[in-house]
């Protein structure tokens, strides 16, 4: 469904940000991208949809397909009508507006009224939780309910593919638990998934397949089974060593390497 081909991306045509990234998420699949912080995992995920361009960066070189389709260099909105949705880091809600008002924003490429309640309908079907909060103002809500309603927003542009960045960062346990039970089920009604998260254990949990970077580069992949059975993969993860010392990926013995690793 969507395939990365040796991506490169610049950052204000001076900094390399990711090299040589090649990976895939299947049609109803679901997938982790792990690695620590800086690793350039949310800088892939803007590369896909299209959003590195707003942040004076490019795809530099590589191949980046959606359904068979190209799609680096294309803007945000061709990418989100495509079927592929972005739900970017920190909760980004419009805080002076209802919760409601934040999900007919979602839907904005809705020609009718009727389509615009049908859509809004099966996102409260979805996420009940929206529905008892539609007219509470979203600044109000808490952190577990912004990120319920930012993913509902991103339901509202009926995608084929959720990008989804960090949904637990800054979440209670509990929350975390709801977040991941909702993504749970929308994956199982075929929604694809490409989750960035620094919880290794949920993520493995609900993905099928997962990928580490570091510096820009994948490192690792494998079955999701595999890699939560891979002690160094928690080890790198952390950045920390048996004896509590940080320490970089190279370190690390046992990893397999890619083949085509670059450099």
């Amino acid at each position: 469904m969507l395939a990365l081909s040796n991506v490169e991306v610049l950052y204000a045509e001076v900094i390399l940000a990711l090299k040589g990234v090649s990976m895939q998420v299947p049609q109803r699949g679901c997938v982790a991208l792990l690695g620590a912080n800086g690793a350039g995992k949310s800088t892939t995920l803007k590369a896909i949809s299209g959003v590195i361009d707003s942040e004076d960066g490019r795809v530099s070189g590589g191949l980046i397909a959606f359904e068979g389709q190209p799609i680096h260099g294309q803007d945000s909105a061709t990418v989100v009508r495509a079927g592929l949705v972005h739900v970017m880091e920190g909760r980004r809600v419009l805080p002076h507006m209802t919760v409601e008002q934040n999900l007919i924003i979602g839907g904005h490429m809705f020609k009718s009224a009727a389509a615009m309640r049908q859509a809004l309908a099966a996102v409260y079907q979805a996420i009940p939780r929206l529905a008892d909060l539609r007219r509470r103002v979203a600044g109000y809500l808490s952190g577990g309910e912004q990120q319920m309603l930012v993913i509902g927003r991103a339901i509202m542009a009926e995608p084929r593919l959720m990008l989804i960045d960090e949904p637990s960062l800054g979440l209670a346990p509990r929350m975390i638990e709801e977040v991941f039970a909702l993504l749970h089920r929308l994956r199982e009604q075929g929604l694809a998934l490409l989750i960035v998260e620094q919880n290794t254990r949920v993520a493995l949990e609900i993905a099928d397949y997962g990928y580490v970077m570091e510096s820009g580069r994948i490192v690792l992949e494998g079955d999701a089974q595999e890699l939560r059975a891979n002690e160094d993969v928690r080890e790198f993860y952390l950045g920390l060593d048996r004896e509590g010392g940080r320490k970089s990926f190279r370190e690390v013995k046992h990893y397999r390497r890619r083949k085509r690793w670059l450099g």
